[in-house]
């Protein structure tokens, strides 16, 4: 990590390498000098493993942590460190003073943890926040920018790329192909990658993977895009959604909690169904469905009659 060329001079940077036994060490050392007058805040979802003397603040954002989520499609190592860290945390807990999160669910969620005897703050945070009056998208921006709905999202499970490219399966058997542009790092993600490929070519669809790409090309996705797209099951935050607020665009995600908790859509849909997904597309396209073909009685009558015939 690097760190800025103008910190303060009083300022002392202590770096530890990411192992188990040098946190122990890290661990031990901050128990050894931490100061009665002191804050404390702890930055990476985990409180003290050792009780300190001062005012102990936890910012919690893995909701992994927190949420009755199996971990089947995670690699065994993740598994393992996210099953040791959700052990971590339940274990020391109480060496938390306070805990901080960014959204009302993980304050419900967390709270559920620590069955209330720990104060949890919402204080939510991004590195340029400007403050946004929603406004609807002017007519024909879908065509001006070539239907383009971006997904910013890594490629874990609970991203539910899968779900989303599927979606996309059923617009192309409709004779609808818009562009998704994808921000999914290859070398991590081999296999989802591999797996979409096969879904590309089977069904012509118009999607581009961008790789993981800085968050300054990011913002230039958000400027090409018609709107922007998030079928994630489940966020802790979910900062691509206040970005792309923040940048104009319309927005279609999940009907859950954490996405009305930083903003309303202007689409949702039903993340664990790909019908549902494609259905929210169509309405942002513009493009009319059916509705089902109801009779009465008689008329399903003269249809169960016209097959026997």
């Amino acid at each position: 990590m690097a760190t800025p060329d103008n910190l303060p001079q009083n300022l002392e940077v202590k770096r530890v390498k990411p192992s188990i036994w040098q946190r122990l060490r890290a661990e031990w050392w901050l128990a050894q000098n931490a100061r009665l007058q002191d804050t404390i805040l702890c930055f990476g979802n985990l409180p003290p493993l050792f009780g300190l003397r001062g005012h102990v603040l936890v910012f919690l954002q893995n909701r992994y942590l927190v949420d009755d989520v199996k971990l089947d499609g995670f690699p065994l190592k993740t598994r393992l460190r996210l099953w040791i860290e959700r052990l971590w945390l339940s274990g020391r807990m109480e060496n938390a003073s306070e805990f901080i999160v960014q959204t009302p669910s993980m304050k419900r969620l967390l709270e559920a943890r620590t069955n209330g005897k720990i104060s949890v703050c919402v204080l939510p945070f991004m590195a340029n926040y400007v403050e946004h009056v929603r406004k609807m998208p002017p007519l024909g921006i879908q065509k001006e920018k070539k239907s383009i709905l971006l997904y910013v999202a890594s490629g874990e499970p609970h991203k539910n790329h899968r779900q989303l490219i599927e979606a996309w399966c059923l617009l192309a058997k409709d004779g609808l192909f818009p562009r998704l542009t994808l921000t999914l790092d290859r070398a991590n993600f081999a296999g989802l990658c591999d797996w979409m490929g096969k879904k590309i070519e089977q069904y012509s669809l118009d999607v581009e993977n961008v790789g993981n790409v800085p968050h300054a090309h990011v913002m230039q996705l958000y400027d090409r895009a018609a709107a922007l797209i998030y079928p994630s099951t489940f966020e802790s935050f979910g900062l691509p959604l206040i970005e792309a607020m923040q940048a104009g665009l319309p927005v279609l995600a999940s009907e859950l909690d954490y996405v009305r908790d930083v903003l309303d859509p202007d689409q949702t849909f039903n993340p664990e169904s790909a019908v549902s997904i494609a259905r929210a597309v169509k309405r942002f396209l513009g493009v009319e469905e059916q509705p089902l073909p109801l009779q009465d009685a008689a008329g399903f009558m003269r249809q169960i009659l016209g097959k026997v015939k």
